[in-house]
């Protein structure tokens, strides 16, 4: 068994004061979440239309710098939707990594597509330029449509959907460059990277598209929800209109005008969301000082983490420990889990899952690499840190 464990087990219960069990992420609730959410049910307007959904597609706009925003019920609706409007069909291929969450292959197969799985950078963990260029380069032909099609299968590829893992920026600009060069649709899976930013945009401005979630356990959290952003007018209008049942407007008549989804956030969740928002830049602040902490205790027991690469600034959704080998992995995740400490390790790598043994791959080392050592450990805010902060602010 390692000798570092015990060290790095007292150092996690140091910096969270309790002698409970220590979740990966717990939301946090200290601000104006009970008065607004409260407001919403005073107001009656509790489903999808309400003044805090509109706000929250404010704030989120104000945050990420995009021009649009829309709300939506969940980050996988986020990621269908953005798949749609993209004009994604049946039978299409979509790049993306296989080390991602189910979420993101999911939403694929809703549009009947299929994923093609590319390799992630070691130190970003977000699909690797690189590799994409060499996949295309070597499995993919322009024809006379304009669009990139896959010589063994024939099939169109369509989109790219790169993934900011555990809320750090991937090499994005050098992924759009890549797409733009195939006349593929680049979609950022940039679900836990709210707060995250590359070379001084955030996340969610490099694609064409991207989606955001704020599911429970995310950095906040409206206990569902989820957002595309986009600086594309039209797709956010047609967003818009498809997450709304595609209902076209009239005074009192039922008309739609096509195919349309129950996707839109409810206002009570959006009361929530936006009283998260609100303490956004405060949670991120203080994950950052954690991530510093542990990479400053754990240096020295030769254990390496997860960090941001010189043009990022992450949010730092889930700290992550890279260890030497699979058995050490494997002793971390079991010591850690019987001594109070929730850690777990990246999930199954989506071409080992049954439902998607079969897709299109390239070379994947990397995400086999890190799926053998790397394990997530709590990362949450730690609220006497952030009561510390406001305290110190008001003084």
């Amino acid at each position: 068994m390692s000798s570092s464990l015990k060290e790095v087990s007292d150092f996690i219960k140091l910096q969270f004061k309790t002698k409970e069990f220590i979740a990966l992420h717990e939301p946090v609730f200290i601000g104006n979440e009970r008065k607004y959410v409260l407001d919403a049910i005073d107001s009656t307007y509790v489903s999808s239309v309400g003044a805090y959904v509109n706000r929250f597609e404010e704030m989120m706009t104000d945050i990420t710098g995009a021009k649009y925003a829309v709300a939506t019920v969940n980050g996988t609706s986020a990621l269908h939707m953005s798949l749609i409007v993209s004009d994604v069909k049946k039978g299409d291929e979509v790049l993306t990594q296989s080390l991602t969450f189910i979420a993101t292959c999911n939403a694929i197969n809703y549009c009947n597509a299929k994923p093609t799985f590319i390799d992630v950078d070691s130190d970003t963990l977000g699909m690797s330029p690189l590799s994409l260029r060499i996949f295309l380069e070597n499995n993919a032909i322009m024809r006379s449509d304009g669009f990139a099609y896959n010589r063994v299968t024939n099939s169109r590829i369509k989109a790219c959907i790169p993934m900011h893992t555990f809320g750090f920026p991937c090499r994005i600009d050098e992924l759009r460059d890549v797409c733009e060069l195939w006349n593929i649709v680049l979609i950022e899976d940039a679900a836990e990277s709210l707060g995250s930013y590359y070379k001084g945009l955030h996340t969610g401005n490099f694609g064409r598209i991207a989606a955001f979630s704020f599911n429970g356990n995310k950095t906040v959290t409206c206990g569902g929800g989820g957002a595309i952003v986009t600086n594309d007018k039209s797709m956010a209008q047609l967003a818009k209109h498809l997450t709304t049942q595609a209902k076209v407007q009239h005074p009192w008549a039922f008309i739609h005008d096509q195919i349309g989804y129950n996707y839109r956030m409810p206002n009570i969740n959006a009361a929530l969301a936006c009283a998260q928002l609100e303490q956004l830049n405060k949670f991120v602040e203080d994950k950052r000082v954690l991530a510093t902490l542990y990479k400053n205790a754990f240096l020295g027991l030769g254990i390496s983490m997860l960090c941001e690469i010189p043009e990022a600034r992450a949010n730092y959704w889930l700290n992550g420990l890279i260890l030497k080998d699979r058995q050490e992995q494997q002793e971390f995740l079991e010591y850690l889990n019987h001594n109070g400490i929730m850690a777990r390790p990246s999930w199954e790598l989506m071409h080992r899952l049954e439902m998607f043994q079969n897709c299109a791959r390239g070379d994947l080392r990397n995400s086999e690499w890190i799926a053998e050592r790397l394990i997530n450990i709590p990362s949450g805010v730690r609220l006497s840190g952030i009561q510390k902060n406001c305290a110190a602010n008001r003084n």
